[in-house]
Parts: C-alpha cells; sequence; structure tokens
C-alpha cells in the first residue's frame, strides 16, 4: 500500500502538492519542541494531533499536503498514518476555508430542532452549497458531528465560539453582522428562547434540581485524621460499656 493521499483522496492545487512548500515558523518550531517533550522518544506519534493543530494554524486554517507530510517527518512515521488523522476528523480541513468557517452541527438533536432548515438558510443567505466557499473567501460552509451543546441546538461553531438557538431568521442576521464587519455575540442567539435561558435552561425554567447543589466536603489531612482518631474512640468506649458475655 502507498503511502501517500490516492487519487480519490487528493487532488493536486498550486497550495497542496508535493512541490508546494511547508515549513513550521520558527515560533511554532520550539512549540513543536515543547509538545515533543510531553512524550516519550519512542511515542512520537502521541504528538500527531497537536502538531497538525499547530500547522493548520499556521496555514491559515487548513492542511495541505506538506504539512501533512511535515507532521509524520517529525513524528516519525509514514505520512499515511498523518493522512488517516487528517481526513478522519472534521476539526482538520484539507482544503482553504473562508475567513468565516461556518461548522453547523447536524446531528440529531440539532436535526430534530431545524438544523436543517438553519443550514438551508445558511447556503440562501451565502449562496453556497455545504463544502463551499463564497468567492470572496470570506464564508465557508461545512456540517459537523455532535458539537456537544445538544440542549441549546441547533448550534454552530465559528472560529473558537459556540451560536446557540439558532434558527433560519437569527443565523442570517449573524451572518449579515459579519458582513458588515459588526460584532456577534456567542451563545444563545435571538429568537423564541431570548431571556428565557440560565445557563442551559429551558424555556420552563429549572424543573429538577432546584435548589443550589452542596459543595464537595473538603477537608485537610489533620481534619480527616481527628475524625478517624474521634470515631475509633467511639468505638472504643461503646465496646467497654457493652456488658461482659
Amino acid at each position: 500500500m502507498s503511502n501517500r493521499l490516492s487519487p480519490l483522496q487528493h487532488r493536486d492545487s498550486l497550495d497542496s502538492s508535493a512541490e508546494a512548500p511547508f515549513e513550521f515558523s520558527e515560533d511554532n518550531y520550539e512549540k513543536v519542541k515543547s509538545i515533543l517533550a510531553k512524550y516519550p522518544p519512542q511515542y512520537k506519534q502521541s504528538a500527531i494531533i497537536p502538531l497538525l493543530h499547530l500547522a493548520q494554524n499556521q496555514n491559515n486554517g487548513w492542511l495541505s499536503l506538506n504539512a501533512m507530510d511535515r507532521v509524520a517527518k517529525i513524528t516519525e512515521v509514514a505520512p499515511i498514518r498523518v493522512y488517516e488523522v487528517a481526513t478522519f476528523y472534521t476539526m482538520f480541513n484539507r482544503k482553504p476555508i473562508g475567513k468565516h468557517h461556518l461548522q453547523v452541527c447536524t446531528t440529531t438533536p440539532c436535526e430534530l430542532r431545524g438544523a436543517r432548515e438553519t443550514v438551508q438558510a445558511i447556503e440562501k443567505e451565502l449562496g453556497i452549497h455545504v463544502g463551499g466557499m463564497t468567492a470572496d473567501g470570506e464564508f465557508s460552509l461545512i456540517e459537523v458531528e455532535c458539537l456537544g451543546a445538544c440542549v441549546n441546538g441547533p448550534c454552530m461553531e465559528l472560529g473558537a465560539q459556540y451560536y446557540e438557538d439558532l434558527t433560519p431568521e437569527n443565523v442570517v442576521s449573524l451572518i449579515q453582522r459579519l458582513k458588515n464587519g459588526q460584532p456577534v455575540k456567542p451563545g444563545p442567539q435571538p429568537g423564541p428562547l431570548a431571556g428565557k435561558r440560565r445557563a442551559s435552561d429551558g424555556p420552563l425554567g429549572q424543573t429538577s434540581l432546584k435548589s443550589e447543589p452542596r459543595g464537595p466536603v473538603c477537608r485537610n489531612l489533620g481534619e480527616v485524621k481527628a475524625a478517624y482518631l474521634k470515631e475509633k474512640e467511639a468505638e472504643a468506649a461503646a465496646k467497654a460499656a457493652a456488658p461482659k458475655k
């Protein structure tokens, strides 16, 4: 089996081919050393994921062929091992992405709450389909698996922030603000649940666990030892006071 990506997995382009250069910057090479130092020398492959993140961040949010090859060389594995990781996780992008990379969750909980309609509204507003990028390079759109914010779905990730309680209306408003260079507030968006959430409360408010939770009982070692000795003394006293048979 070849150690390189097959034609079905990769299409050469000007910026992603065996000839297109990639090298970590000096600053990032210091980070590479720091990452590798976390693992035993014989387990350098454990650093593949953090090194791919580092390469992607340096490469404007996506991984070129030579960026993956560089990670393979550093971790001393066959390139195919790195390709397997980079093509498995949606967090890694195998082609250039827009300045605003919209990642919409369409897993079951979000789907049941209208994620499909949300995606369609985004496609109509931007004039692209899932997997596409606008001609000006400002926006790209993909579907992703569960983002872990099911109770606030539909949910979308943009950069390092989550945008929740999405509807076709508020997601279009959000995109228009981005187009105009206006700030957008992460978290639950204006809509049917606006003002009705506290953390992840539903529209009915808290329906369980209504009281403040008790914090963990933290005692220092001296307190634990004193409590243990007191318990043993009580046991000894009870044993001494017990009638003898």
